[in-house]
């Protein structure tokens, strides 16, 4: 009988708290980079990890297994890149799509750790402060969603775990972007997506964006950005900033990267919505009059916060971390005779546009994880774009119109999904 990843699961993963313990990673890690040359980054680790776990002699983790999860590592990548602030796997998706591996992941939350390894077969690494740049694998590109936190313009920061200094990155220590810019400055890769709020560029006047951009200036990139509404992807209104960087090491100072212009299409939330919703999901008469109270009190003042009841032929708001509180923000109604219901979690997965054969069912993670997951999370579709603009330019230059990569059999379906034309290499 052939070995498979939820085999060896079930000896990694067996009690709450290895769901904050990096053995499990390291073991996950090296597991998937055992075939293409990364997996020395993880092995004393490994190795020594499962020497305590292993409980059963003839447990024997070196021998072939098949990983049966719905997005499995290609067997034969093209280029490598490593998953910061990963969440539950936004921007992993997309870049096996276009045939990359991934070599290290980090995310500290435990319940999206669950998510991540339900659909990749890889526990991601805890907190990214505490972990060494030197002994993250060599990659390609690094990407990431950064949360923002207050940036010490004057210099008065907070000491890091590692207790380095990095001249002109003092500036950013005791933000979670100094961690970004320690590994960029470590490994060098080629190049870099990374994504935040909107507001990023006008927070603090604007200085937070600046001393961002030239920090990575500085680190010796060539930088662009562009905030990109997923509302042309997805029936959300979702406004995102995008930052790109190119290596000078790898390309002349001169160049232009064009993001992807949105496609001229409308969306309509109906499409995502089920037909038949457990009755959990329909607000309680309390809950819905104090949001209906709520908002009034805000109209006769003449603000406009209030709740969101959408309309099911146009797009929603933007979905957030804290929608499982109240759902409030979207709200879908039911008809005259019923309060309005919140969205469930399957609709949330379409809403953010991942693949149907993402799993979020019988993976140990509550409604309330999965709307924080999916609130927090980036929308598919536009990494997918972007990051389809970004291997375009490095593989083809500036003036590259193919848009299409070797991608693996399993993944056929999902660009298809999207409404893309698919070329398969073989």
């Amino acid at each position: 009988m052939e070995l498979k990843y939820s085999d060896i699961r079930k000896q990694l993963i067996q009690k709450e708290n290895q769901w904050t313990d990096d053995g499990t990673a390291y073991v996950t890690h090296y597991l998937q980079c055992r075939e293409n040359g990364s997996s020395e980054y993880y092995q004393n680790e490994a190795h020594s990890y499962l020497e305590d776990l292993a409980h059963e002699p003839q447990f024997n983790y070196e021998i072939p297994f098949k990983y049966d999860v719905p997005f499995p590592p290609p067997e034969k990548p093209s280029f490598k890149f490593i998953d910061l602030f990963a969440g539950i796997g936004g921007f992993r998706i997309p870049f096996q799509e276009l045939n990359g591996k991934c070599v290290f992941s980090s995310e500290w939350d435990k319940y999206a750790k669950k998510t991540y390894d339900a659909n990749f077969g890889e526990v991601p690494f805890g907190d990214i402060t505490k972990i060494d740049e030197s002994k993250i694998p060599n990659h390609d590109i690094l990407v990431g969603g950064f949360p923002c936190q207050p940036f010490s313009i004057a210099g008065v920061s907070k000491k890091n775990s590692l207790g380095k200094k990095h001249g002109f990155l003092d500036e950013t220590q005791g933000t979670l972007f100094f961690d970004i810019c320690r590994i960029l400055k470590e490994k060098k890769p080629k190049a870099f997506l990374l994504e935040n709020v909107k507001n990023l560029k006008s927070h603090d006047k604007g200085n937070t964006f600046k001393i961002i951009e030239q920090t990575l200036k500085k680190l010796g990139y060539i930088v662009f950005n562009k905030v990109l509404n997923a509302k042309y992807y997805v029936p959300q209104n979702r406004e995102r900033i995008f930052i790109v960087g190119f290596s000078k090491e790898y390309f002349n100072e001169s160049i232009v990267f064009n993001f992807p212009k949105p496609p001229e299409s409308e969306h309509r939330i109906k499409t995502i919505l089920q037909t038949s919703v457990h009755d959990k999901y329909t607000l309680t008469d309390k809950l819905w009059s104090y949001l209906q109270n709520y908002a009034q009190k805000h109209r006769e003042k003449g603000n406009g916060f209030g709740f969101g009841l959408v309309d099911k032929n146009g797009i929603s708001r933007t979905l957030s971390a804290r929608y499982y509180k109240d759902g409030s923000e979207i709200l879908i109604p039911q008809g005259r005779d019923k309060n309005p219901r919140r969205l469930v979690p399957e609709e949330c997965k379409k809403l953010m546009g991942y693949p149907s054969s993402f799993k979020i069912k019988d993976i140990g993670v509550s409604d309330t994880q999965l709307y924080k997951q999916f609130g927090n999370s980036v929308a598919v579709p536009v990494v997918r774009e972007v990051a389809n603009a970004m291997l375009s330019f490095m593989n083809h230059g500036p003036n590259a119109k193919v848009e299409t990569f070797p991608v693996d059999n399993i993944y056929e379906e999902v660009l298809n999904e999207q409404g893309k034309k698919v070329e398969v290499s073989s």
